[in-house]
């Protein structure tokens, strides 16, 4: 690939303005909570506008609810070409307001110049939610189109606002910038060209990056790196991300599955199965921009990120099922499935990150079909090694926006791991899959405070919505964020 993925996030300036009454621009953004109850802005355009407005928008069925959206002319009594109402229900809160924000975007697709009050909700933190569910509701893949829609949007003004939300432009550009490496073509991104990537990335805001090739992945006995790489012809790459700033007295450690593209291996997929796999690196995605999301925002903690990038290809020297290779902790494990690759490269990334002697570790990855069955496609699986842990990230996770729900790690089901030949096999039977994928990580986390993010399922969204775009969600950034967040402050 011969430039960057297209960002969409980025082609937005956002600024301060005057209040709304003071303002002008080509639309007019405001919120109506149900029943036509005005919002913050939505007040002084009813009252400018006069008694015809709240009939037309209930002849049109507008009345408020969550989601609804209403584009009335300024019929020149406005200095603003167009406004628009933003529907927000009976209560919003802030995932709400980043959703209401996202909404706005769509409907500003047209206009140049979009200014808005949804910021002066009472709402912590608002400028940010606003600025986050804006940018993201205007992120699109569109690089490999031939003939792409041409940008109109250029600018978003925060009406009466004191900030313009840097935190939430930071996030949402790094969740961009991790939805552009998840939605780019597998034969696009290799594992080379995603550590180039990142080492171009993540250095230019001070993070020092180190890259392993396939020399030094076999001389620091990564063995579950090798064996999944065996059968591909593009030789794997492990990044080694550290960002310690001055003053951190916390580390933490952030490990995300690299599998640019997952074939199963020998245990091959179905087709269909193939056609998303392109996204079966976005753990790593989620990772390596969240670390460089903490540095921008500079966060006074060290971050660990270590991203094993590999394919799984069934090419004449792929590992068979039976096989059986050392990790780096000097675990003997036996391979049984080859389509259950991601554990084989996080033992070693888990294992690295040991080895730093983190306050927590937490590894990211589309690692189950089973988590997806039992959570759904919104919900990721959250595994624990203490009641502590979960609670905080599932904190994390809700300050964040991002769902989650914990599962067991059901000590019994350890048996089903048993091997006849090694330490310990790659996976169980067919019941209780994302549990005995999490007991197999357990073993190489070194006996640390640690958690397991199973985002097989909001990894990818199916449909536009909201701040989502059909294709990679950039899901577990903004919570590895919150808690890079939270440890420092402890």
């Amino acid at each position: 690939m011969d430039a960057e993925p297209n960002r969409g996030v980025v082609k937005v300036d956002v600024t301060t303005g005057p209040a709304v009454a003071a303002g002008s621009g080509d639309l007019l953004v405001v919120p109506v909570m149900t029943d036509l109850v005005w919002g913050p802005g939505a007040d002084w355009v009813a009252s400018v506008l006069g008694d015809w407005l709240a009939p037309y928008l209930g002849g049109r069925e507008f009345v408020g609810k969550t989601g609804q959206t209403a584009v009335v002319p300024g019929a020149g009594l406005l200095p603003y070409g167009s406004v628009a109402f933003i529907g927000l229900g009976d209560e919003i809160d802030a995932e709400g307001l980043r959703r209401a924000a996202a909404h706005a975007a769509r409907v500003a697709g047209a206009y140049e110049t979009v200014v808005t009050t949804l910021h002066l909700l009472d709402i912590a933190g608002a400028t940010d939610l606003v600025t986050f569910g804006f940018l993201l509701g205007r992120y699109r893949f569109d690089g490999y189109l031939s003939e792409p829609k041409p940008v109109v949007l250029g600018t978003l003004v925060l009406a009466g606002a004191s900030d313009t939300g840097e935190r939430g432009a930071v996030l949402a550009e790094a969740v961009a910038r991790a939805r552009d490496l998840v939605n780019e073509p597998a034969g696009q991104k290799s594992p080379q060209w995603l550590a180039t990537w990142a080492t171009d990335t993540l250095s230019a805001v001070g993070i020092s990056v180190e890259v392993w090739d396939e020399g030094r992945i076999a001389t620091e006995g990564l063995g579950g790196v090798a064996a999944v790489a065996a059968g591909s012809h593009q030789p794997p790459r492990l990044v080694r991300a550290r960002y310690h700033p001055e003053g951190a007295t916390t580390r933490l450690a952030f490990v995300g599955k690299g599998i640019v593209f997952d074939s199963g291996g020998l245990s091959i997929k179905p087709a269909d199965a193939m056609e998303t796999m392109k996204t079966d690196m976005s753990g790593a995605a989620a990772v390596l921009n969240a670390v460089w999301a903490i540095a921008r925002l500079a966060i006074p903690v060290e971050v660990v990120a270590i991203a094993p990038l590999t394919e799984n290809m069934p090419g004449g020297g792929a590992v068979r099922p039976g096989d059986v290779f050392t990790a780096r902790n000097g675990k003997t494990v036996e391979v049984l499935n080859t389509d259950a690759e991601g554990r084989l490269v996080l033992a070693d990334g888990l294992a690295l990150a040991a080895e730093t002697d983190p306050a927590l570790v937490v590894d990211v990855a589309t690692l189950t079909g089973a988590c997806t069955i039992a959570l759904g496609r919104s919900v990721a699986g959250l595994f624990a090694s203490s009641d502590e842990v979960a609670h905080d990230v599932r904190a994390a996770a809700e300050a964040a926006g991002e769902l989650v729900w914990r599962l067991p790690i059901e000590e019994s089901y350890r048996s089903k791991l048993e091997s006849e030949v090694a330490d310990v096999k790659n996976t169980g039977d067919r019941y209780g899959g994302a549990i005995t994928a999490a007991l197999f990580l357990r073993e190489f986390a070194g006996g640390l405070p640690w958690a397991h993010l199973d985002i097989a399922g909001p990894a990818r969204s199916e449909k536009d919505e909201h701040y989502l775009t059909k294709g990679g969600t950039g899901f577990g950034v903004r919570t590895l964020v919150e808690i890079a967040e939270a440890a420092a402050t402890r």
